[in-house]
């Protein structure tokens, strides 16, 4: 029988502890619940009030892989939902992740944790702004450091607050909190901006998505503002070889960032990150830190000088 659990008065039967995850630690499933329950308040608090939409990889990264929206087929009664709408299909329920048991239980699923950047309560409002960074190989994370800082530059300029984390993959994310604003009008600012650091960092920024422009230059993906897309969220673990977390890091650790190890973070380090830095996303929850996006505009360049590192040589 799976052994059973008490979680804050929720009973939760717990299944395949022993099987190994990730195969490059020998991770194991229980090592993956211990890890949820330790880092369970950072992690709630920037699930909360967030459909979620799960990559379920139940056999480990080299097995069946599936991304869901809908809530999965039976989850407790006690897990709460939401009603999400949608343009096409009509509305559905998807899983809100609001206090620990229901966290447990999605772990026990083994699961990436994906959000949109808006919460249940204003479907297509969104209250976060998202740039994701993706390299192509021979570009690093190191090169998303350049392009990290030029984005800081300038959306500080336009009176933003930016915050950063890794994905957890490859790249880095940069999270801006914003006043309410609809999704299509942080979609067109984002593509704005990463269309100026294409122009202005040329030899290392493309802003389409395009496979034959991406090798050895940064991709800035704006388009999981918009209302139907959803990013890896901080501290979820990702579905790779290795158990990887995407982890909230300084401005520092981007400026001194060389090699692409300085920025990659297994799960057992982030107890230690936090009680060094504390939730460094912490200001993205405080509603008097958000700003309001400044008024549209003509995409422009605007060149800016690189800090410290080369662009990769152009393919």
């Amino acid at each position: 029988m799976s052994p059973i659990t008490v979680v804050e008065g929720r009973r939760l039967s717990l299944t395949n502890l022993d099987k190994v995850l990730y195969p490059g630690t020998g991770t194991t499933k229980g090592e993956v619940l211990h890890y949820c329950t330790t880092t369970a308040d950072p992690l709630l608090s920037h699930l909360r009030d967030r459909p979620l939409s799960f990559l379920r990889y139940p056999d480990g990264p080299d097995g069946q892989r599936f991304f869901t929206k809908n809530v999965p087929p039976g989850a407790p009664s006690w897990v709460k939902t939401c009603e999400v709408p949608h343009s096409t299909s009509g509305p559905t329920r998807q899983v809100l992740l609001q206090d620990l048991p229901s966290l447990v239980w999605a772990a026990n699923l083994v699961v990436e944790l994906h959000t949109p950047q808006w919460t249940c309560g204003a479907p297509g409002i969104a209250d976060r702004l998202v740039f994701d960074l993706d390299p192509g190989a021979p570009a690093t994370i190191v090169e998303c450091c350049t392009a990290a800082q030029w984005l800081h530059d300038r959306l500080a300029a336009d009176g933003l607050d930016v915050h950063a984390k890794t994905s957890g993959a490859k790249g880095l994310h940069l999270v801006v909190p914003v006043e309410p604003t609809p999704a299509e009008r942080t979609t067109a600012y984002a593509k704005t901006l990463a269309v100026e650091a294409a122009a202005a960092l040329p030899e290392l920024v493309v802003h389409k998505m395009t496979k034959t422009l991406r090798p050895g230059k940064v991709f800035i993906d704006f388009s999981q503002n918009a209302a139907a897309k959803t990013t890896a969220a901080a501290y979820t673990l990702r579905a790779r070889d290795t158990p990887t977390v995407s982890a909230p890091v300084t401005w520092e650790e981007i400026a001194d960032c060389t090699d692409p190890r300085h920025l990659t973070f297994l799960f057992g380090e982030i107890a230690a990150r936090l009680a060094r830095h504390g939730d460094l996303l912490a200001p993205l929850l405080d509603p008097d830190r958000a700003r309001p996006l400044p008024a549209a505009r003509p995409a422009r360049a605007r060149a800016r000088p690189q800090r410290s590192r080369s662009a990769p040589d152009s393919p």
